[in-house]
């Protein structure tokens, strides 16, 4: 169990991190940066990459994630004992490489692709790269092994492996916010059960809509908590917004054009989504000083973070303003 000092200095450095990251009003800065090196220089004013543009988006990409999981380790190594659930926040990026490592196997790649340093609290293996088995010998992710014989076709496989992973992560992470003491855990519960919910909807509107997929096949790839409304979005058809009125999530669905045509935009829904648990997270990170209900917003709050400079990187790296990245992502500044 931790402190309430322990949990008061976290969120004490918390606050001093998110003091000098891009969210809230410091989003607005952003704008500024009119190409990936003037971005580069405003993320990272002491370390930045002097590198030729076709060259410096990957290495900015790979910098910005390593800076938000360095951000989440500062904090998680601030507990004499962390939590079996911020521990298992942060192996969202050993979820992440090591879904990489697979893919880069699949793709026939010469090297293996760079992950993320989690320090102890890494598991995987990746210097053991191509032998999947050898990788994840004596962790949590042995249930890759098994993916490949029930799908040989490879983007099934690939499919099959993003939602066993999604799966395997939610649960472990559900089942270790469960064991809290409730007055820890009572927004956290409440922020990832909508995250659950929300996940499941975008795969499902995804699956159909790129894959047109049927629904007994959409309901295999979701994640066996919080489906509920993902479920019943499968019985709505895809050209009419009308018929969508009692969702529960309606209010993320991309709206009519003014010729009142409709077809559901999946990445509408994603960002929508995306915002809505950010401005969740925003505003409860300074409800909940000592408990650690603030560190899960922290940590929420960075990544949101993360995907938004990753973000501006690729539209910048395309040729488009951060404005232009901005409403796209459906960021009104």
């Amino acid at each position: 169990m931790t402190t309430s000092g322990e949990r008061a200095y976290a969120y004490a450095k918390a606050c001093g991190i998110i003091g000098k990251s891009f969210v809230g009003k410091r989003i607005v800065g952003l704008e500024k940066a009119n190409g990936l090196s003037e971005l580069d220089r405003m993320i990272f004013p002491d370390s930045f990459a002097n590198l030729p543009e076709k060259e410096l988006l990957f290495d900015l990409e790979k910098r910005i994630v390593n800076r938000t999981a360095s951000s989440i380790l500062t904090i998680i190594n601030g507990f004499s004992k962390p939590p079996e659930f911020l521990v298992d926040l942060l192996r969202a990026y050993e979820y992440a490489d090591l879904k990489s490592a697979v893919i880069a196997i699949l793709d026939k790649e010469e090297a293996p692709p760079p992950h993320t340093n989690l320090e102890r609290f890494q598991t995987v293996k990746f210097a053991a790269w191509p032998n999947i088995r050898k990788m994840v010998e004596g962790t949590g992710y042995n249930f890759i092994l098994s993916l490949r014989k029930n799908n040989p076709d490879k983007q099934n496989e690939i499919m099959a492996m993003e939602s066993a992973f999604d799966r395997h992560y939610y649960h472990d992470l559900w089942n270790s916010l469960s064991s809290l003491p409730v007055t820890e855990r009572h927004f956290s519960q409440r922020l990832l059960s909508d995250e659950i919910s929300l996940k499941n909807c975008s795969w499902a509107l995804r699956l159909r809509y790129y894959y047109r997929m049927r629904p007994n096949e959409v309901k295999k790839y979701l994640v066996d908590i919080k489906a509920h409304s993902a479920i019943q979005s499968l019985e709505y058809p895809l050209d009419s917004l009308s018929e969508w009125s009692r969702w529960r999530w309606k209010a993320f669905l991309n709206p009519e054009t003014t010729k009142g045509y409709w077809r559901v935009d999946p990445r509408y829904f994603q960002n929508a989504a995306s915002l809505h648990l950010y401005n969740l997270a925003r505003h409860h990170f300074y409800l909940g000083p000592s408990s650690l209900n603030s560190i899960f917003c922290f940590i929420k709050l960075k990544q949101f973070e993360e995907d938004l400079l990753t973000g501006a990187a690729e539209g910048l790296g395309m040729g488009m303003t951060t404005r232009e990245v901005f409403s796209t992502l459906g960021l009104r500044l």
